[in-house]
């Protein structure tokens, strides 16, 4: 859920999260996480055969039309929409999280809490990340095949920055947030553990290749977001974590942060131009923990 981070950026946020609280003062909610951090002062398509090689070995901050908007304006309530997904023919579980269409958020836990998934596999793409963060599910990780080498071919380089997160690797990194911080604000930077997206299979984090501005709000203007945003449908993906809507899904802007439902339904919500998950399945907006 970064909801998942590359460690190279750490300087970077924590020079900016420096800034803004001697500025704004602003705590930053994040799916993002990264390792656990030191004591250090706050910062804020169908599945195919995917041959399994051997595998070597949530922080984010918000733009400034979000930070106004955040202080200016608690989160809303607004009623919970019908599914746009129930006109779909086929239809999947909400709560199962082998499902395609599984919603993970700050009131929908996974069940079970240390749910793994049973075919993890690294797919055949450019990966900078390494161990159990190389793999996906095989579903997630086909389809990221097939996006990639569509983008290589439009001349823009995709990388998987970030995909599978453990439980156990959870609990450590969100217990190291609480150890140096406190959990109200651990619970601004890291997912809990068990309502991390990443630990579906199903979402990944996306990088350029070269590192510019990674895990940061101006990765939005990279070529690779670009391109993901505007043709990750056609895969099976929307950015999962959109702007603005941070009192629906909980999380400021991640562009980089990719969620797959499977391309029936992403083409479907891209068409509706519906923003998130919550809004095109139904469920009630999660802007905290329950």
């Amino acid at each position: 859920m970064c909801q998942d981070c590359a460690s190279s950026s750490g300087a970077s946020r924590r020079s900016f999260a420096r800034f803004l609280a001697a500025g704004a003062g602003l705590t930053v909610l994040t799916a993002c996480t990264p390792e656990a951090p030191v004591a250090v002062a706050p910062s804020s398509s169908p599945t195919v055969p995917v041959p399994t090689p051997t595998v070597t070995s949530d922080y984010v901050t918000p733009t400034a039309a979000e930070s106004t908007t955040a202080a200016a304006e608690p989160p809303a309530q607004a009623p919970v929409p019908p599914s746009a997904a129930a006109s779909l023919p086929g239809q999947f579980s909400l709560t199962d999280p082998a499902s395609r269409w599984v919603v993970v958020n700050k009131h929908r836990p996974l069940q079970p809490a240390d749910y793994a998934p049973a075919d993890l596999v690294q797919p055949r793409v450019r990966v900078v990340a390494t161990g159990e963060a190389a793999l996906l599910n095989s579903t997630t990780a086909a389809a990221a095949e097939a996006m990639f080498a569509a983008a290589a071919r439009d001349g823009v380089v995709l990388t998987l920055a970030s995909g599978y997160r453990s439980y156990a690797t959870q609990v450590a990194t969100y217990g190291g947030y609480v150890a140096a911080r406190g959990q109200a604000d651990a619970d601004t930077a890291s997912a809990r553990p068990g309502y991390s997206e990443h630990q579906t299979g199903w979402a990944f984090d996306i990088g350029d290749g070269g590192g510019a501005c990674s895990f940061e709000p101006c990765f939005a203007d990279q070529p690779a977001a670009v391109w993901a945003k505007a043709n990750g449908h056609r895969f099976g993906f929307v950015v999962r974590y959109p702007l603005m809507f941070h009192t629906i899904t909980g999380y400021y802007y991640e562009p980089w942060h990719l969620r797959f439902i499977g391309v029936e339904a992403a083409a479907d919500m891209s068409a509706r131009s519906i923003n998130t998950v919550e809004e095109y399945f139904g469920v009630e907006a999660a802007p905290g923990y329950a």
